[in-house]
């Protein structure tokens, strides 16, 4: 029986028998047509998400070009998605329980359009960032998503269905960092952003025809308030990690950032437990069956985060002796620009300080094709896996495996950069496709077991939150670490020697050190999961829980 062992407030829940199955909409006695037709039509809508961030983070050395000023802060673009994410998700959670899951879920999807429509067409820097906040409610697709499933199909497709959601239909992971290589090969990284408009629009009218609306209602109100406190409490917290380095850690002016942040966020749990309608229920969030998972996701999304971005970044970066090359040839063409001189690139020698092993000059396609699509396909196929294992056996054992092998992983990666190939860093990418599986497979299942229908939007906008800020800190730590490991060029011609900062390339030690780092967190994570004691059992798709009453009492089992 679920039991959260605090006292639900009753006053914004319609009662109900204890006992009694609430009336969501489900589609008992659906043919499984139906059902499959369903699902796909809702994991396909939710592939939004996973598809920008698939192609956009690995086109990120191609997007620098246009914005050569940023330098590592183009991670920023990654960044603010967990920002908007965190301040949204929670928001647009509640609101689906009070106004109705399908709509909140089409109207994210209009928003990630907007964000998309922008992008395709600015210049600025700024406008840019705008259209990826907006871009961002893609991310309140997926955790609105978990209570369509859980709401609309038949329970014992609930646990299997919240596995596939995690690894997709294989559009984005498989098709989408082809797509995206073929259209900035081709193209422009613009058009990336045409086609994913394109992809929502289409399939809007779709889901609007096809899925049934939840008929589970909870009347409350939200709080922008508390969103305001969270979003702003992360940012200051995020400005100083990013910027840490260039700012100087200790100085005071860049503490003030740190601290205005953590005041921020302990602004924002003091006002949630005194106000009358929190964005978040504190006591829920507090309770070990919610709060061990939240931080399961937290650490363990780190390397979520960070490796994509790696990977595609590293692997499109030209080898050292080809950056050597470049920048020979720059130095020709600058000459010649300048003075009206032609110089032969033989008298320019150029020394890279301290130098870098990585780099295959990959364009986007090749990326996709040598790397990309197999990490996808192998996700695809373990991510339903991992719902299965989910129904058999508990999600604690996918996300026991899902861990461990993401820090096997991880330790790979960090290892491996000094003795770089691309064949190794896809065994390693297949490896990790197995570890991404079965996380986004085990979390949802872990939230839906652990709270009851009327708290299922909030409670995985929760866990929205969760990975956002996490993608987020993720990114912010590994972009200090790489600004801190800049590669130099000692251009030597003719006994003039210059020595000259190389934009967007970084030494081994900056990747080395963000792979430890997140290697170290999912090691956390993984720890947290060995003593977690919820999710031992097999999944119910949320049936165990929608038992309970509103008030009860406090568990006397310690496995709950």
């Amino acid at each position: 029986m679920f039991d959260l062992g605090v006292c639900m407030s009753t006053s914004s829940i319609a009662p109900r028998i204890p006992g009694a199955e609430p009336d969501t909409g489900r589609l008992e006695g659906a043919s499984r047509l139906r059902v499959y037709t369903v699902l796909a039509v809702i994991v396909l809508y939710t592939e939004m998400a996973p598809l920008q961030y698939i192609m956009i983070a690995p086109a990120l050395q191609k997007i620098s070009a246009s914005f050569p000023g940023v330098g590592a802060n183009l991670s920023w673009v990654i960044i603010v998605l967990g920002l908007i994410g965190a301040a949204a998700t929670p928001l647009l959670g509640k609101m689906s329980d009070i106004w109705g899951k399908k709509r909140l879920f089409v109207i994210s999807g209009l928003f990630f359009v907007a964000g998309c429509l922008i992008d395709a067409v600015t210049d600025n820097w700024t406008w840019f960032l705008i259209g990826r906040g907006l871009q961002a409610f893609a991310i309140s697709t997926q955790i609105i998503s978990y209570g369509l499933i859980r709401d609309l199909l038949p329970r014992k497709y609930v646990p299997i269905g919240l596995g596939l959601t995690g690894a997709g239909l294989g559009f984005s992971g498989i098709l989408g960092p082809v797509i995206g290589g073929l259209l900035v090969d081709h193209y422009d990284w613009r058009a990336m952003f045409w086609f994913l408009a394109l992809f929502v629009i289409v399939l809007t009218p779709i889901v609007m025809l096809v899925v049934p609306e939840s008929k589970l209602r909870v009347k409350d109100r939200f709080d922008p308030i508390g969103a305001l406190l969270l979003a702003a409490g992360v940012l200051f917290t995020l400005l100083y990690l990013d910027k840490g380095q260039d700012w100087g850690w200790g100085r005071p002016s860049a503490w003030a950032w740190l601290v205005a942040g953590l005041v921020l966020l302990a602004g924002f749990f003091i006002i949630e437990q005194r106000v009358r309608r929190p964005i978040m229920d504190m006591k829920l969030l507090l309770h070990p069956r919610v709060s061990m998972v939240l931080l399961i996701a937290l650490f363990g999304v780190f390397i979520l985060a960070v490796q994509s971005y790696a990977l595609g970044y590293m692997t499109q970066t030209p080898s050292a002796d080809q950056l050597k090359d470049v920048v020979a040839q720059g130095v020709v063409e600058q000459a010649h620009q300048v003075a009206g001189v032609n110089i032969p690139t033989s008298i320019v020698h150029v020394v890279l300080d301290p130098g870098y092993s990585y780099g295959s000059g990959f364009t986007l396609l090749q990326y996709a094709l040598h790397l990309g699509i197999w990490s996808g396909a192998v996700s695809l196929i373990f991510g339903p896996l991992g719902g299965y294992l989910a129904r058999r056996v508990g999600p604690r054992t996918p996300t026991l495996i899902a861990l461990a092998v993401m820090a096997a992983v991880g330790v790979g990666y960090a290892v491996a950069i000094p003795s770089y190939s691309w064949p190794l860093f896809l065994i390693l990418s297949v490896g990790f496709g197995i570890g991404f599986g079965f996380f986004y497979a085990a979390l949802p299942n872990l939230i839906v077991e652990a709270v009851p229908d009327e708290q299922q939007g909030i409670s995985v906008g929760m866990l929205g939150v969760t990975l956002n800020i996490g993608t987020a800190i993720g990114l912010a730590v590994v972009t200090a670490l790489l600004n801190n490991a800049p590669l130099t060029a000692r251009i030597d011609v003719m006994g003039h020697t210059t020595v000259q900062t190389i934009p967007q390339v970084f030494t081994d030690r900056g990747y080395i050190l963000g792979f430890w780092f997140v290697t170290a967190t999912t090691l956390i994570a993984l720890v947290l999961a060995v003593f977690m004691r919820h999710g031992r059992t097999p999944a119910t798709g949320g049936a165990d829980s929608s038992q309970d009453s509103h008030c009860a009492a406090p568990a006397d089992n310690p496995a709950q």
